[in-house]
C-alpha cells in the first residue's frame, strides 16, 4: 500500500485526502486481522500473539506484505517450473553474491536435496535408485557438535553418519564412500573443527560441505558460510527472513544446487514429496529482495521499544523487576529479550502459572520462557521475545501481564502427595505402551531406596538411566534416551497394584499415551534384584 501511495503521490493533493487514506488503510488492516481470526476460529482454532520467536510449531513468522503480494500474483499465472527456478536462481545469485540459489520447501528439504545431489548428482539412474545406496557414496561426515534433531533430513536418504569429535579424526573420516559434510551453523562452526578447517580438507577430497543456517539472519556479499569455504548454505524462509513458512533458501555452488533442484519436485526423484510451488518460490524471492531493502536498525529499535513498554508496565506492580538483554554474537534467532522476575509467593502467581494462564485465556499469548513452581520454587521469571510481535501487540501483552501480576487468578493448589507406606516396585517390569496406532513393549528395571527410584529404561532400540519416586502407590519416573542428534523423553506416571502398574507416559512433542506394566516374577530382597 505504501508503495502504491509513493508511486501516485500526485493523486493526493491535500492533507485531508491523505489522512483519509491512512484511516482507510488502518481500518482495512484491522478488518484483515479480524477476518483472519474468524478464519481460524471457524474451525475451532484459537490464534495467538507470538512473544516467543520463530518456531515452526507456532507457524514461524508472518510473511511481509511484499511476500503476500508476490504469492498472490504468482498464483494467477502458469509457468514452466524449470524455467522459473532458472530465472529465480540467476536473481538470487545477483542479490546474494553467491554463485547460484534455489528455493526449497523448507531448510530440511534443502538438506535432503543436497544429500541426494551429493550421492546421485544429475544421474537419473542413480536418482531413481535412492534410497538404495548400493554401489553409491553412502557416508556423510558430521562434526559431533553439529549432531541435532534436524540431521534426520540427512539420515532419511539412508546414509551412514560418520561423527568427527576433534581435528585429529578429520582426515581419517574421508574415504571413497564420503558423499558430503554436514555442519550446523552456530558457535562451533568457526572453531577448531569449524567450516574453514573442514572445508580445506573436504576440497582436497572433492567432497561438498553443507551448512545448516536455518534460523540465522541472512548475510550477503559475502555470505559468512560460503566465505568460510562451504559449498552451500540453507536458510529457513519462514523465520527471520519473513518469507513463506513452507519455503527455504539454498545458496552456493551452481552445479551442486542445480543437481539439488533435479533431485526435488517437480522431478520424479527422492525429493518429489518436498514440493515448493510457484507461490512459495516467488514469495521467497520477494523476501530476499526485501531483506536488502529493510531497515534492520529501525526494526531493532522498534523491538526494544516494545520490550521497554512491557517492562515499564510490569514494573508498576510492586516487586517486579525487568531486564532487557542483547543476544550473543551467534547469528541465529537474533533479538533482544525481556526477562521479568518476582517472588511468586509475594504476588500469588509463579512464572509457570502466568505463562500457562496467558496461553489458556484471551487474548491468547505465547511467551519465550518461564520459571517458578509451587510450593518450593517460587522465585519466578517470564521472558518475552519481541521480533515476531505485530505493531500494537506489545500494548496487549503489557496490559495482560500487568493485570495478571497485580490481580492474579485463583491458582488451584497442586495435588496433595499420596500418604501411606511406599509400594514396593523394585524389579524388572515389562511395560506396554499403546500408541494411537501401534504399540511397543519396553523393559524397565527399578531399584528402590525408600521413596527414591533409579534404574534403567530399555525401549525397542535405545536405553537410558531413569530416576523417579514413589508416594504410597503413586509411581513416577523419567528417562531421556539419546537418539542420533536429539533425545526422546519419557515421563511415566501411574499407580502400582502389587505386580501391575497402569498410567500414562508423556512423550513430549509426541503427546501422551497409556501404559500398563507387569512385574517379572523373581525373588527380591531389600528392594534389589537377586
Amino acid at each position: 500500500m505504501l508503495e502504491l501511495i509513493s508511486n501516485r503521490r500526485d493523486l493526493f493533493r491535500t492533507a485531508s485526502v491523505f489522512a483519509a487514506m491512512q484511516s482507510f488503510t488502518r481500518r482495512a488492516f484491522a478488518a484483515s486481522l479480524e477476518l483472519t481470526s474468524r478464519l481460524y476460529e471457524s474451525i475451532g482454532v484459537r490464534p495467538l500473539i507470538n512473544s516467543r520467536g520463530t518456531f515452526t510449531i507456532i507457524t514461524g513468522s508472518q510473511t511481509l506484505p511484499e511476500v503476500k503480494k508476490a504469492m498472490d500474483e504468482a498464483s494467477r499465472h502458469f509457468v514452466q517450473m524449470d524455467e522459473l527456478m532458472d530465472g529465480v536462481g540467476k536473481r538470487l545469485a545477483e542479490i546474494s553474491g553467491a554463485e547460484w540459489g534455489i528455493v526449497t520447501s523448507g531448510c530440511c528439504a534443502a538438506i535432503s536435496h543436497c544429500t541426494c545431489a551429493a550421492i546421485a548428482g544429475n544421474n537419473p539412474e542413480r536418482m531413481q535408485q535412492l534410497p538404495d545406496l548400493a554401489g553409491l557414496r553412502n557416508e556423510v561426515i558430521i562434526p559431533a557438535y553439529s549432531r541435532n534433531v534436524y540431521d534426520h533430513a540427512v539420515r532419511m536418504v539412508g546414509v551412514k553418519i560418520v561423527e568427527v569429535k576433534d581435528p585429529s579424526e578429520l582426515e581419517r573420516a574421508f574415504n571413497e564412500r564420503t558423499a558430503m559434510v554436514y555442519i550446523l551453523g552456530g558457535p562451533g562452526d568457526d572453531g577448531p573443527l569449524g567450516t574453514r578447517v573442514i572445508a580445506e580438507v573436504a576440497r582436497r577430497h572433492k567432497v561438498p560441505v553443507f551448512v545448516d543456517a536455518a534460523a540465522e539472519i541472512l548475510t550477503l556479499k559475502p555470505n559468512v558460510h560460503l566465505e568460510r569455504g562451504a559449498t552451500a548454505v540453507a536458510y529457513s524462509g519462514g523465520k527471520c527472513i519473513r518469507g513463506p513458512q513452507a519455503a527455504g533458501l539454498l545458496l552456493g555452488e551452481k552445479e551442486w544446487l542445480q543437481a539439488a533442484w533435479s533431485n526435488s519436485a517437480p522431478h520424479h526423484a527422492f525429493g518429489r514429496a518436498m514440493k515448493a510451488g510457484k507461490e512459495e518460490i516467488m514469495g521467497m524471492l520477494a523476501a530476499v529482495e526485501m531483506w536488502v531493502k529493510r531497515d534492520h536498525a529501525s526494526e531493532w529499535k522498534e523491538w526494544e521499544e516494545r520490550l521497554n513498554h512491557i517492562a515499564s508496565r510490569a514494573q508498576t506492580v510492586s516487586g517486579v523487576q525487568a531486564k532487557i538483554t542483547q543476544p550473543s554474537p551467534d547469528l541465529s534467532n537474533r533479538s533482544p529479550r525481556l526477562t521479568l522476575s518476582w517472588d511468586g509467593a509475594q504476588l500469588g502467581i509463579t512464572g509457570t502459572e502466568l505463562a500457562r494462564t496467558l496461553l489458556d485465556t484471551e487474548p491468547r499469548i505465547v511467551v519465550a520462557g518461564s520459571t517458578g513452581t509451587r510450593p518450593d520454587r517460587m522465585a519466578s521469571t517470564l521472558s518475552v521475545i519481541p521480533y515476531q510481535m505485530m505493531p500494537g501487540e506489545e500494548k496487549v501483552v503489557a496490559d495482560r501481564i500487568h493485570a495478571l501480576l497485580s490481580n492474579p487468578p485463583r491458582i488451584a493448589p497442586p495435588e496433595p502427595t499420596p500418604s501411606g507406606p511406599e509400594a514396593s516396585v523394585a524389579g524388572q517390569w515389562h511395560v506396554r505402551l499403546e500408541f494411537g496406532r501401534g504399540s511397543a513393549t519396553h523393559t524397565v528395571f527399578l531399584e528402590q531406596d525408600g521413596p527414591k527410584l533409579s534404574g534403567t529404561h530399555r525401549g525397542e532400540f535405545y536405553s537410558a538411566d531413569l530416576s523417579g519416586s514413589v508416594a504410597a502407590n503413586a509411581v513416577r519416573f523419567r528417562s531421556s534416551h539419546r537418539v542420533h542428534g536429539t533425545r526422546l523423553s519419557y515421563d511415566f506416571a501411574g499407580l502400582a497394584n502389587g505386580d501391575t502398574m497402569t498410567g500414562t507416559v508423556d512423550l513430549g512433542e509426541y503427546g501422551t499415551t497409556p501404559f500398563t506394566a507387569q512385574r517379572h516374577k523373581y525373588q527380591q530382597t531389600g528392594g534389589r534384584r537377586q
